[in-house]
C-alpha cells in the first residue's frame, strides 16, 4: 500500500502532492489495524519550519514532502533540528526543520521498472 501511494503522489503534480499523500495515508492507517497495536503503521503530521509537510511515522523514519513538492526519506532523529515543549508529564514536538542534504529523495524513475 505504502509503496503504490508513493508512486502515485509522484506522478501527480508538485503542488498537488502533500494533500494527495495525506489521503493515502489516512487510508493505509485505517487499512493496516492489526490486533497487537504494536504492529499497526501509524503516522503523526507535522509542519517542518520551511512549510514542509512531514509524515512521521513509528518506526524511526518520516517522509517528508518540500514545498517544492519533492519527496524525501528522512530518518526522524537524525535528518531534523527538533525543538520539543516539555512540561513536568509530557514532551512533546514543537518544530522540525528538515535537514534535506542528509536525506534520500524518492524520485518516480526509480520505481518505474
Amino acid at each position: 500500500m505504502f509503496r503504490k501511494a508513493l508512486i502515485r503522489t509522484l506522478q501527480a503534480r508538485p503542488e498537488e502532492r502533500a494533500i494527495l499523500f495525506e489521503s493515502f495515508a489516512e487510508q493505509i492507517q485505517k487499512n493496516a489495524v492489526y490486533e497487537d497495536v504494536h504492529k499497526s503503521w501509524t503516522y503523526h503530521l507535522h509542519t517542518g519550519t520551511d512549510g514542509s509537510r512531514i509524515f512521521r511515522g513509528g518506526i524511526g523514519f518520516s517522509l517528508v514532502i518540500d514545498p517544492q513538492g519533492r519527496l524525501w526519506r528522512a530518518a526522524t532523529h537524525e535528518d531534523f533540528e527538533t525543538t520539543y515543549t516539555i512540561t513536568p508529564t509530557s514532551c512533546e514536538i514543537d518544530t522540525m526543520r528538515p535537514l534535506y542534504a542528509t536525506m534520500r529523495e524518492y524520485v518516480l524513475g526509480y520505481y518505474e521498472s
